[in-house]
């Protein structure tokens, strides 16, 4: 019997020698042939991504207070004093959480506005959440006191204060928030990294008007501790005498960096905010290792 030469199999075309057998093979196969190997790398990328989120332990919490804070933000606390493995994982002001509503497998990322102490104390956790149109963050903003969601663990490093302590040898701290930005700050502020023994300590805080301003009611508290407060506005109404314009400008115009060598910064909020603030404070002589970001 004659023996039978069977045809190439296409698998053989992923070997080393694939750059020559394309030269050979009719561009019909090779039009056939690209899209399954992209489908094999999609089918991987989904199956590992799969994994990953496999491996996230989520929490049943209820809802305790959902209120108006300003023009499209809104308080929102949940109780965990259920979960006593979420309450001991918040141990710095900078932390963030996953979260999850009924109904709506995509989580969002939220920022903790309040500091570790109030957690341990309270067994709650204390959320500023922006309202966006689409978003789990909506959804959540239109839940009702007792609605349960799902809650991650803590995350992050948070801001790492070590970085700028002791107070007597970093004398300045500059802090820098716009929007909802200004959640993790709260936590920073309300944490206490000893503002009162640090001779300045500025917030320059962003927002488009005074109702998108947010814990204006926690400003004199703020101050109290040693925290000078500089709100910029960028679309103020015609009765607004303070700072306009957007932070990074305001801070420009007035940087006063007596010794660059003893400052420390915080920052959060909008992107491009942030990569301003952050170049000018380099060019001003504020080592990159004292500019602390929450991620």
């Amino acid at each position: 019997m004659p023996s039978l030469t069977l045809p190439p199999s296409p698998l053989s075309l992923t070997s080393p020698s694939l750059p020559h057998a394309y030269n050979t093979l009719p561009m019909s196969f090779l039009r056939r042939l690209t899209p399954l190997r992209l489908n094999k790398r999609r089918l991987a990328s989904v199956a590992a991504a799969a994994v990953r989120q496999d491996t996230t332990v989520w929490s049943h919490a209820p809802l305790s207070l959902i209120e108006p804070a300003a023009e499209s933000l809104f308080h929102i606390t949940i109780d965990v004093s259920d979960s006593p493995d979420i309450v001991s994982s918040h141990t710095r002001p900078g932390q963030y959480l996953q979260l999850r509503v009924p109904d709506y497998e995509k989580p969002s990322f939220l920022a903790i506005a309040s500091p570790p102490s109030f957690v341990a104390a309270k067994g709650a956790f204390e959320f500023l959440v922006k309202t966006v149109p689409g978003s789990t963050a909506e959804l959540l903003c239109g839940l009702r006191k007792g609605d349960v969601v799902e809650l991650t663990q803590a995350m992050g490093n948070g801001f790492d204060l070590d970085r700028i302590s002791p107070p007597e040898k970093y004398s300045t701290v500059l802090i820098f928030a716009t929007g909802s930005g200004i959640s993790p700050i709260r936590s920073l502020i309300e944490s206490g990294f000893s503002a009162d023994r640090r001779s300045d300590v500025r917030l320059y805080y962003g927002a488009r008007n005074l109702t998108r301003m947010a814990y204006q009611d926690r400003f004199k508290d703020w101050e109290s501790s040693g925290v000078t407060i500089v709100p910029v506005l960028s679309q103020p109404d015609d009765s607004w005498t303070g700072e306009t314009g957007y932070v990074q400008a305001a801070f420009s115009g007035a940087k006063q960096i007596d010794n660059p060598i003893a400052t420390g910064a915080v920052l959060c909020g909008q992107k491009q905010m942030a990569e301003e603030v952050t170049s000018i404070l380099l060019a001003d002589g504020v080592s990159s290792e004292k500019i602390l970001k929450n991620f």
